[in-house]
């Protein structure tokens, strides 16, 4: 294999090519796994990684295949876009999934010397059918370690079969012997011969590969012993011959009918996991409610694993809630809690807590994890076999997406119940609102008029005039704000921004408030050499009186109102700040909501919608503002404008300078 250098990485980059880690069933794993990784991150590529099932691989000790699976998750977990692939030959299938993703680099482990002859490593092979690719190989694991070693081609693999199966092989050969040995008197030897090939493929079939091998060499011998009985020269080479192709014959049958049994019972489990798969997300396609979610995968899990299972979700504080049956103990909470906050598994057939009777599986859906399922099997061994574990893993999957959807179709029915609401009473305010303006606006000039009358009223007269006129302007201001909102919510609002001086809009504002401010001292404060700002004037003036008749409501009749203009952050800043008792601490920023007030239950004339519409504005120019309690005493509203670039003004040329 050629060296690898510094460059190596920068020119798979450049490539596009992706790393490739072929994971095996041997001690080796987490080297492949490991250099794959850090190779795709000096590359700065993607990554993936696979393991291929072969017949031969299916048929070993559970612990070493689940050993692969978790070395496969750990890819996962990395970053890596993990595959478990079929075939027979290993080198074939990388192969073809090499070029099918593009991938540049392949990463396995070191050929073991202790291969027969006649095989070639993966690495060479690859390197064969792949010519384009490039091999990395990771040196294996220490001869001292104490780990599963990936057997070879002829070395026998996975827990030997029953000792009543041989007997059973031994009985079908022996009864085979039984019926056709006294037939060689009759038959050719080669004939009979076939009788005992017919029973190494019934074995085969029934009873799997060693019992197989069993039956041939049972049938072998009994042909040997049976022939010199008849009278015949045992030097014609004719029946050596005959022996030693029904043995070759029986041995070759035995292992190609055992393989596709294997293959056969192979494919009819992944038919059934793909039909457990599809019925189980049909059935959750159609759960619009959370205990349809539960009844669904509790089902399906007990049918399909012969176990128990719960489904655990958080509460508002994040700790999951028992079950209402008393299932799990304090202990098994305590595990399925660690679960749900490591979003990792633990409990049975894991690393984490293996002795627990339960495995407790995180929702992992995409937005957050969902809760925790958990699971008891009737048998232990069910979680150690990797296609019952990643058919587990995949029911939990599927599981976690159903709650999330059904979360999120709570949500939208809401947001479309307030959506309904608040649609209804814009229009009902806006036809209220509509409906009151017209004659409260005669009633405000009904009553200026009479305040104003010729000869003048008497002073209770008068005073009852003021008051009367005083609350219809109230009223007006009321109905008026009533049906900005409606106007806001509807996004009627047009803005009709010109490049204007803030000093005439504070001005127009104090005009207006006058009468709402009786005689409260109002100062400005407004920096000199103030720039143009760019506005609806008509709006703004609107906050103002908004915010001035705010703080003549909640403050004494001698109290002093401050209105200030400054510059700050690109924006021109004006505050309306007062002398009374302030704003409800923790509260400021509530108050610009709509329909809410500083105190819900107050004498004080209100619905709580001046702020709101004050904020709407605001946000409507890109400004924004906020409220706070000044330091020593009172309240401050601030609404900050962007400056802009204004206009450049004409500069009048000489001859006009001279004619003027």
């Amino acid at each position: 294999m050629p060296n690898r250098t510094k460059s190596e990485p920068a020119r798979f980059a450049r490539e596009g090519g992706s790393v490739l880690a072929c994971i095996g069933h041997g001690a080796d794993g987490a080297r492949v796994v490991a250099s794959a990784s850090r190779l795709a991150k000096l590359a700065g590529a993607t990554w993936h990684a696979v393991l291929v099932e072969t017949p031969r691989t299916r048929r070993m000790k559970e612990p070493v295949r689940l050993a692969a699976l978790e070395q496969l998750r750990q890819a996962a977990s990395q970053g890596a876009v993990t595959s478990v692939l079929e075939g027979d030959d290993p080198a074939t299938v990388i192969a073809a999934y090499a070029r099918r993703h593009a991938c540049a680099t392949a990463v396995l482990a070191r050929g073991r010397a202790s291969l027969p002859p006649w095989a070639q490593p993966v690495g060479r092979r690859l390197a064969q059918l792949v010519p384009e690719i490039d091999i990395v190989e990771v040196a294996g694991a220490a001869q001292g370690a104490q780990a599963p070693r990936e057997p070879g081609p002829g070395t026998p693999v996975g827990p030997p079969a029953p000792p009543r199966r041989y007997l059973a092989a031994l009985a079908a050969s022996l009864g085979t012997a039984l019926v056709a040995l006294p037939l060689l008197p009759l038959l050719d030897v080669a004939n009979v011969a076939m009788l005992f090939l017919l029973c190494v493929v019934l074995v085969a079939i029934r009873l799997g590969r060693g019992p197989a091998i069993a039956a041939t060499l049972t049938g072998f011998c009994a042909l040997v012993l049976a022939v010199p009985r008849r009278a015949y020269d045992v030097s014609e080479f004719k029946y050596a011959v005959t022996f030693g192709v029904m043995l070759a014959v029986g041995w070759i049958t035995a292992r190609l009918t055992a393989g596709l049994r294997e293959q056969a019972e192979a494919a009819i489990a992944r038919e059934a996991h793909t039909r457990s798969l599809y019925e189980f997300a049909r059935a959750l396609s159609v759960a619009l409610q959370l205990e349809q979610v539960f009844e669904i995968t509790c089902r399906f899990v007990e049918r399909t694993f012969d176990a128990q299972s719960r489904i655990l979700l958080p509460g508002e504080d994040g700790r999951l809630a028992a079950p209402p049956a008393p299932v799990l103990n304090v202990l098994d909470m305590a595990a399925a809690q660690w679960a749900f906050e490591h979003a990792e598994p633990a409990g049975a057939g894991t690393a984490t807590l293996p002795s627990n009777g339960f495995i407790y599986l995180p929702l992992l859906a995409p937005m957050r994890t969902r809760g925790v399922l958990a699971i008891r099997v009737a048998r232990k061994r069910t979680l150690l076999v990797p296609e019952q574990r990643a058919l587990l893993d995949a029911f939990a999957a599927l599981a976690a997406i159903a709650l999330e959807r059904v979360h999120y179709v709570d949500v939208a029915q809401e947001a479309e119940v307030s959506m309904e609401g608040e649609r209804l009473r814009n229009s009902l305010l806006s036809a209220l609102s509509h409906d009151l303006r017209t004659p409260l606006t005669g009633l405000v000039g009904l009553s200026e008029s009479l305040t104003l009358s010729r000869p003048a009223l008497a002073s209770s007269q008068m005073e009852l005039a003021c008051a009367l006129r005083d609350e219809a302007r109230r009223m007006s201001t009321l109905v008026s704000n009533l049906l900005d909102m409606a106007r806001i919510q509807s996004g009627g609002i047009k803005l009709r921004q010109e490049w204007q001086s803030v000093e005439e809009a504070v001005g127009a504002a104090l005009r207006v408030c006058r009468w709402q401010l009786g005689g409260r001292m109002v100062a400005t404060r407004l920096a000199p050499g103030l720039p143009l700002v760019r506005f609806d004037a008509t709006l703004v003036e609107r906050v103002l009186c908004n915010l001035l008749e705010n703080a003549a409501k909640y403050t004494p009749l001698d109290a002093a109102i401050e209105i200030g203009a400054r510059l700050e952050d690109g924006m021109l800043v004006l505050s309306v700040c007062d002398d009374g008792p302030g704003l409800p601490a923790g509260r400021e920023d509530a108050l610009f909501e709509k329909f809410v007030r500083g105190q819900q239950e107050s004498p004080i004339a209100g619905v709580g919608l001046g702020l709101a519409i004050c904020r709407a504005i605001v946000d409507a120019h890109g400004g924004r503002m906020r409220a706070f309690n000044r330091p020593a005493g009172g309240a401050c509203f601030e609404l900050g404008l962007p400056l802009g670039e204004p206009p450049a003004l004409p500069v009048p040329d000489a001859e006009e300078v001279h004619q003027q």
